[in-house]
């Protein structure tokens, strides 16, 4: 059988953090094949946007860089007797990085963005691989960007999942038939891709737990764990919740609820592949690797309790026509091709006979753009820093909790979900 980990940046942030990662590898491997994804370490991911957003203003990134370099270098050292052979690699990375920036700044900023970013899961994975082999695991180290194809929607890359099912079974599957098979662990990035021109891409942040999914899809994998810093998918985040309590087991629909309303825990995309073919997600901690911690499989929990979650910095943007007329479908076309042109993610919608309202991410760099041009046909008010706030089994008692010294701006809900537009505390 095979199994798929994943390793977040957490888990990857320094060396003694790699260390434990091999640790887990060993303990937990067990007699089935296993495939490793890996995401950049740390808030490396973090630090090379700032890169890109440097690199396509034509200012000064040179320390940005170094530091990156240094970062990366310093665990290089921890982790080797010898890191000649794999800092020769990390620094074709970083010429790479250096490369991109100062040659191809005339392109678009989310072809650069990728070409860039896409280089943290790199880096950390030929680490990590390297230093699995340093210690006597039989690790191949594998580029995800040869294994999964993508469109060229950068940043947000949509999956090609007929080709990328043939090329993950031609290109892993002999690793684990081969000789000594069973020993072997293949090491590659989550989060990147590759278009059809060759070009590298991304799909999406935190995109790598969905990259594990996608690899268990195509391999018929047993099980999927994600490695977290908690010890399983809480029912709130404990930054609101401080009482906040683990679930042992959860569905896949509750699990695909809770992650298209924000939870952070898993990935939106990650759920459904495995779902279609019923290979259970597990969350555990990689501080504390024995405890089982939660199961998402297709079996409904016993007993349910509330789960919230919590999307701070959103933005509720109030639509009406200029005379007062209803609010059409032609109406209704035009605010939806805007909201796509600019990218925009609606996070909630509320439509009356003539107004509509969307709350979203409040992104200066698409909103900014977006407002001049609803103004042009329609009315529009903006309420800036609310919160959405998401009660999946909710009752009474938690909403009265939830709205005590807010102002409500919009309320939803069914059966079992209940969504609420508030001013930020």
């Amino acid at each position: 059988m095979i199994k798929v980990f994943k390793f977040g940046g957490a888990s990857v942030k320094n060396a003694e953090a790699v260390r434990n990662v091999a640790d887990i590898i060993r303990r937990f491997k067990g007699n089935d094949n296993l495939l490793v994804v890996v995401s950049a370490m740390g808030k490396v991911t973090n630090a090379l946007e700032v890169l890109v957003v440097k690199g396509f203003a034509k200012q000064d990134f040179t320390k940005e860089l170094e530091d990156l370099r240094s970062f990366h270098f310093q665990i290089i050292h921890e982790l080797f007797r010898n890191p000649t052979e794999i800092r020769a690699a990390i620094d074709e990375v970083f010429e790479e990085i250096r490369i991109v920036l100062t040659t191809g700044i005339k392109e678009d900023f989310n072809f650069i963005y990728d070409q860039v970013v896409s280089q943290g899961e790199v880096m950390s994975t030929r680490i990590v691989a390297a230093y699995l082999q340093s210690v006597g695991v039989d690790a191949e180290y594998k580029d995800a960007r040869g294994l999964i194809r993508t469109d060229n929607t950068y940043r947000e890359a949509k999956v090609n999942w007929n080709v990328t099912e043939y090329l993950i079974q031609q290109n892993i599957l002999p690793v684990f038939s081969g000789e000594n098979g069973n020993n072997k662990i293949v090491v590659t990035q989550g989060f990147i891709g590759k278009s059809s021109e060759g070009h590298s891409t991304t799909l999406g942040r935190e995109g790598s737990d969905y990259t594990a999914a996608i690899f268990a899809y195509a391999l018929d994998a047993s099980e999927v764990t994600i490695w977290k810093d908690v010890p399983g998918v809480l029912n709130a985040d404990p930054k609101y919740f401080p009482d906040a309590q683990m679930l042992n087991q959860l569905s896949y629909l509750d699990a695909i609820e809770l992650s298209y309303y924000g939870a952070t825990v898993i990935h939106p995309k990650t759920i459904k592949p495995l779902e279609n073919k019923k290979i259970p997600l597990r969350v555990r901690s990689f501080l504390q690797p024995e405890p089982a911690g939660t199961v998402i499989n297709e079996r409904e929990a016993m007993a349910v309790i509330p789960s919230f979650i919590f999307k701070t910095g959103q933005s509720l943007i109030s639509i009406s026509p200029k005379d007062f007329s209803f609010i059409m479908e032609e109406n209704l076309s035009e605010i939806f091709g805007l909201l796509a042109k600019y990218r925009v993610k609606v996070n909630l919608m509320q439509h009356s006979a003539i107004s509509f309202q969307v709350c979203v991410d409040h992104d200066p760099q698409k909103i900014v753009p977006l407002l001049p041009e609803l103004e042009e046909h329609f009315n529009i008010h903006v309420n800036e820093d609310l919160d959405l706030i998401t009660v999946r089994h909710y009752n009474q008692a938690t909403i009265e909790r939830l709205l005590k010294g807010r102002e409500l701006l919009v309320e939803q809900k069914n059966s079992h979900t209940i969504r609420l537009v508030v001013a930020h505390k």
